[in-house]
C-alpha cells in the first residue's frame, strides 16, 4: 500500500496526493536549484554559493552583479528551461507510445530540429535568432511528418516509434548532406549547435522559451488523467470518458512544441528526453505518466550535466551536449538490454 493523503480545497474540491511522489519532486527541485546556484558560481571568475545568493539577492559590486546577472544566469536559466521541457516532452511521447524508448532523440525530432537550423546557417547565414526559428520550424515540421506516416486508424505506439526512427535516419542523412555544402565556417558553426551547448546564451533566449514553457506546460500536466488512462488501453480510456484521438494529438503537438522549443535554446541536447522519464519512474515507483517528476528531473539532469561539463576536465570544457550523450548512450544501451531480458523486444 502507498502512502496517500486526501487535500481538501474550498467548492468540496479534493485531491488525492502521493506522498513519495511529492517527496520526490520536491527533492529533485531543490537539487536544480542548488545545482543552478553552484553553476552560476563557476567559471573563470569563480564565486562560494553564499555570494551568489547575496548577489541574485542585490547586494554586492556592480562587477559581480553584471557577471551573475548578465553572464551566467541566462546560461542556467536556458538549461533549467529546456531541461523542464525536454523531461516533460519525453514523459509524453513515452506514455503514449506505451514505450520506453518513445522519446524526441529516437523520433527524430531533435535531428529534424537541427535540419531547420542547419538550412538557416548554411543557405542564409542566418543569425542566432533566425537559426532558432528554423530549428522551431524544422522540429515542427518533423513531427507533422512523423505522425502523418504512423497514422492508421489512429497512432500504435510501436509503430510510432518504427516510423520515428526511419524518420530520424533520413534527417541525419539531410544534416549530413548540408554539411557538406557549407563553407568551413558555417560548418564549424554548425557542427557546435549540433552537439547541443549552452555557451553564449543571454536573456534574448530566456524569453522566448519562458513564454512557450508558461503556455505549454499546464496544459500537457492537466492532460496527466488523460495520459494515466491511456496507458490502460484506448478501450478503458473510452470508457472513462476520454477522447482519445483528440487528447493524443493535443498532447503530441504540445510535446513537440516543447522539444523544438528547447532545441531551439539549446541545440539538439541528447537523452534528456530519454532518460529523465524513466528515472523518475524508478524513484516515485507509482504508474501513470510521472508528468510533474519528469519536468523536475530533466531540469536537474540538464543543469548537473553543465555542471560536469565545465568542472569535470579541468580548463577544458565540453559542450553540455557530449555529457548527456555519453550518459544518455550508456542508459539506452542498458535499457535495451533489460527491455530484451524482459521479452520485450
Amino acid at each position: 500500500m502507498r502512502a496517500r493523503r486526501v487535500v481538501r480545497g474550498p467548492g468540496g474540491l479534493s485531491l488525492c496526493l502521493d506522498v513519495r511522489t511529492a517527496v520526490v519532486v520536491a527533492l529533485l527541485a531543490a537539487a536544480a536549484l542548488a545545482v543552478s546556484v553552484l553553476l552560476v558560481g563557476t567559471g573563470d571568475f569563480p564565486l562560494p554559493a553564499a555570494d551568489v545568493l547575496r548577489t541574485l539577492a542585490g547586494e554586492g559590486g556592480a562587477g559581480r552583479r553584471f557577471v551573475v546577472w548578465e553572464l551566467r544566469l541566462p546560461r542556467v536559466l536556458v538549461a533549467l528551461l529546456a531541461g523542464a521541457a525536454l523531461g516533460t516532452a519525453g514523459a509524453v511521447f513515452q506514455a503514449v507510445s506505451r514505450n520506453p524508448l518513445g522519446s524526441p532523440d529516437v523520433l527524430g525530432l531533435g535531428q529534424g530540429a537541427a535540419a531547420g537550423a542547419l538550412v538557416v546557417i548554411v543557405f542564409f547565414s542566418g543569425g542566432a535568432a533566425q537559426v532558432a526559428f528554423g530549428a522551431l520550424a524544422g522540429g515542427l515540421v518533423t513531427g507533422l511528418a512523423i505522425h502523418l506516416l504512423a497514422w492508421k486508424r489512429g497512432v500504435h505506439g510501436y509503430r510510432l516509434v518504427l516510423v520515428g526512427i526511419g524518420v530520424s535516419a533520413i534527417v541525419t542523412a539531410v544534416n549530413g548532406y548540408l554539411l557538406t555544402r557549407s563553407d568551413i565556417v558555417d560548418a564549424a558553426r554548425a557542427v557546435v549547435w549540433m552537439t547541443g551547448s549552452l555557451d553564449g546564451r543571454d536573456w534574448a533566449q530566456v524569453g522566448p522559451l519562458f513564454a512557450l514553457c508558461a503556455v505549454l506546460v499546464p496544459p500537457v500536466l492537466a492532460g496527466g488523467r488523460a495520459l494515466r488512462a491511456m496507458e490502460t488501453g484506448e478501450d478503458a480510456a473510452h470508457a472513462l470518458g476520454v477522447r482519445v484521438e483528440r487528447a493524443r494529438t493535443l498532447l503530441l503537438v504540445a510535446a513537440v512544441l516543447l522539444t523544438a522549443s528547447a532545441t531551439a535554446a539549446a541545440g539538439p541536447v541528447a537523452f534528456v528526453a530519454l532518460t529523465a522519464p524513466r528515472l523518475a519512474r524508478r524513484l516515485t515507483r507509482a504508474t501513470g505518466p510521472h508528468l510533474l517528476p519528469s519536468l523536475c528531473m530533466g531540469a536537474a539532469l540538464l543543469v548537473t550535466a553543465d555542471w560536469i561539463a565545465q568542472r569535470a576536465f579541468g580548463a577544458e570544457r565540453l559542450p553540455v551536449g557530449v555529457v548527456t550523450g555519453v550518459l544518455g548512450g550508456a542508459y539506452l544501451l542498458w535499457l535495451l538490454v533489460t527491455e530484451r531480458r524482459a521479452g520485450r523486444i
